[in-house]
């Protein structure tokens, strides 16, 4: 099979995002604030929006299961307060609970956080546990920076987000680390605070000692793993003066890459630096890059054109990006498809 571990419903009917609108008004003017249950999407409008969209991608391109979740971009956690995040991640989370439900073997479920500044992360847990034991959820998205680009909250490290490891640890289910839009003008949002967090999630884990606490906690750091794999000598080199373990030992047991990275250099790159074992594959097609490289004339997020056009990977190594990792780091995934008998 080939597995994208990295999808999200950016192509939702325009209900949600006027009904979000809505809400946003509402934090000014309680009298504007909608009700969840004034959000009317069908199963139609769903089946359209995938159908014309993620789906006929997925065919398009050879891809046969997505991991999906909402649009990062839509978490905005920086936005109202907890009870405005908390009603906002439920809707999300349910949106793409159905799309699962409607195409059961070519998605499955990531759950959005109701994260909010300064708010306290267990707070989160009660939806994720409804996400995992009645959405069939097999991983969630991690934003470290609630604030939206200011980076207000401890660390990764910190034990300020320990009830939440706890959490992921009894449920063996993995975080994608994904930061959601930034309301600070000199980060944009795709381009540049994507990555900033990617390469400041990895530089933070290596100052930590998070896994000796939890050596099971899994973390996928998305696109590429930011600026990490082009600097992995730097990375090297500070965890020694850190006097920390080889990065083999001290990171790569619990950190994981995805190969959302658009161009065959970038691919080779983070193949030749990162161990095959720690790259899944993904694309998140639909998503910050949607167009024709004029280089190639081909999509720039159609990521398995990188991965085939490889010659530094062998079969059995493409097969592990594929799939093999993947069923290894999302426990829940793999049980779902041996369930029915893949």
């Amino acid at each position: 099979m080939i597995i994208d571990i990295h999808g999200h419903y950016t192509t939702a009917p325009k209900a949600l995002e006027a009904w979000r609108n809505a809400q946003i008004a509402g934090i000014k003017d309680p009298a504007l604030k909608p009700r969840a249950a004034d959000l009317k999407i069908s199963d139609d409008e769903i089946r359209e929006t995938i159908e014309a969209n993620q789906l006929a991608k997925m065919r398009e391109r050879g891809s046969d299961l997505t991991i999906f979740s909402p649009r990062a971009s839509f978490m905005a956690h920086h936005i109202g307060d907890f009870e405005v995040s908390s009603t906002w991640a439920a809707i999300c989370n349910e949106l793409c609970y159905r799309v699962s439900t409607l195409f059961p073997d070519s998605f499955i479920p990531a759950a959005m956080l109701p994260q909010s500044p300064g708010v306290d992360p267990a707070s989160c847990i009660p939806e994720l546990v409804k996400c995992v034991e009645q959405f069939g959820n097999v991983a969630l998205n991690l934003n470290p920076d609630p604030s939206g680009g200011h980076w207000t909250s401890p660390p990764l490290t910190d034990r300020h987000w320990y009830p939440l490891y706890e959490k992921m640890v009894e449920y063996d289910i993995p975080a994608m680390v994904h930061v959601s839009t930034s309301c600070n003008a000199c980060f944009h949002t795709t381009g540049a605070h994507y990555i900033n967090a990617d390469t400041t999630a990895v530089m933070q884990l290596i100052q930590g000692d998070l896994f000796k606490d939890f050596p099971t906690l899994k973390f996928i750091v998305p696109h590429g793993g930011g600026a990490a794999p082009y600097h992995w000598g730097r990375y090297r080199g500070l965890a020694q003066e850190l006097k920390k373990p080889l990065l083999a030992d001290h990171l790569l047991n619990n950190v994981f890459f995805d190969t959302c990275v658009y161009h065959q250099p970038g691919i080779d790159l983070l193949t030749k630096v990162i161990p095959v074992k720690n790259i899944l594959f993904a694309s998140e097609m639909i998503g910050a890059v949607r167009g024709i490289d004029p280089e190639t004339g081909n999509s720039f997020d159609d990521t398995k054109r990188y991965i085939e056009a490889s010659t530094q990977l062998s079969a059995a190594e493409k097969h592990a990006i594929y799939e093999g990792n993947a069923r290894r780091v999302y426990p829940r995934l793999d049980a779902a498809l041996k369930q029915k008998g893949l």
